[in-house]
């Protein structure tokens, strides 16, 4: 299993940049995680990334990319069941990267991936790799931070382009991304759209308590207009095969039907201070409630563990309301 994204199957990446400030490596994130330990996950406890890794029977997930290089420049190769390139903050465009050299934008996690693809290469043989990676899964989880940072007050992206002409450019720029990791061995991809993200706690708070409506009517956009190209792309690349799980619906019958998954809390952060406890995030000072299990968000931007458990079982055996044109069980076993 390889991992490109950003802070919802972050395993640490971060916590190796030296100079980012998007960092989970405190409490009280993985205050449910084994060993109650932050991790550089941001989460209560596990995320999407280590529920897929235990769905396809990995022991642990992928480990974080940048936490190996010291351990390959000593003749190590990078492990057999995987690597994760997942960086906090990340886009799918270069630009997220430039404040404080935040994150590794999908561009760059996509770089790195080629040189573990040459270290397999070296390690198993050019045929045996090949059928190696034809098995993997691709896991892709990225886009929120553009569309987040497009709707952002005194955006400058938002000057130069129409939200349509900005949802444009970010498929095209994940399209020649996918088209890349296919050069080099990918051939089953997970990919999620965009959740409800005018929903989470932040944007809450500068909108009355209320959605950002406008965030999430582009998000659905975004999300559509990744369905067809991802259709176009399978009929494009030899071998390609892909389950494209739908986060925003998984999500929003959350914040529409809570009850039915046993969630009371659907608008404030678990962890936090302030309003919805999203003025302030989670940090070592912050407060954090009691039962994660029944908040759908644990800061203010991210899902509780519970939640993401929620949204991974469904993506993994649900139905193509959830789930196009196959599951990820489907996608394993084609």
């Amino acid at each position: 299993m390889y991992v490109f994204g950003d802070s919802l199957v972050d395993v640490g990446n971060n916590n190796y940049l030296k100079i980012s400030l998007v960092k989970a490596d405190f409490p009280h994130n993985g205050v449910d995680f084994p060993g109650k330990k932050s991790t550089g996950r941001f989460s209560n406890g596990k995320n999407a990334a280590d529920f897929i890794a235990e769905k396809v029977g990995l022991v642990t997930s992928p480990p974080p990319y940048l936490s190996l290089l010291s351990k390959s420049d000593k003749g190590n190769a990078f492990p057999i069941t995987g690597v994760s390139f997942a960086s906090a903050g990340a886009g799918i465009f270069n630009g997220r990267d430039e404040l404080l050299r935040q994150s590794i934008p999908l561009t760059e996690q996509v770089e790195h991936y080629t040189k573990v693809y040459e270290d397999l290469v070296q390690e198993l043989g050019s045929a045996a790799a090949q059928d190696h990676l034809s098995k993997s899964l691709f896991t892709v989880v990225i886009g929120s931070n553009d569309v987040l940072g497009f709707f952002k007050p005194g955006s400058d992206q938002a000057k130069k382009t129409t939200p349509q002409q900005f949802i444009d450019i970010m498929i095209l720029a994940l399209k020649i991304a996918l088209k890349r990791m296919h050069d080099f061995g990918a051939r089953k991809y997970v990919i999620t759209g965009i959740g409800a993200v005018g929903c989470c706690p932040t944007q809450r708070n500068h909108n009355k308590d209320e959605c950002n409506e406008e965030a999430n009517t582009w998000s659905v956009k975004y999300n559509e207009a990744l369905k067809t190209m991802l259709q176009g792309l399978k009929s494009e690349l030899k071998g390609m095969d892909y389950s494209y799980a739908d986060v925003y619906t998984v999500f929003t019958r959350f914040i529409e039907t809570p009850s039915t998954f046993g969630f009371t809390e659907v608008k404030s952060a678990c962890c936090g201070l302030g309003n919805l406890k999203a003025q302030v995030p989670c940090v070592p000072f912050s407060t954090y409630c009691s039962n994660r299990s029944n908040h759908v968000f644990w800061d203010f931007y991210h899902p509780t563990e519970r939640a993401t458990r929620i949204f991974v079982d469904t993506a993994f055996l649900g139905t193509q309301q959830f789930a196009v044109p196959v599951n990820i069980n489907q996608l394993i076993a084609a």
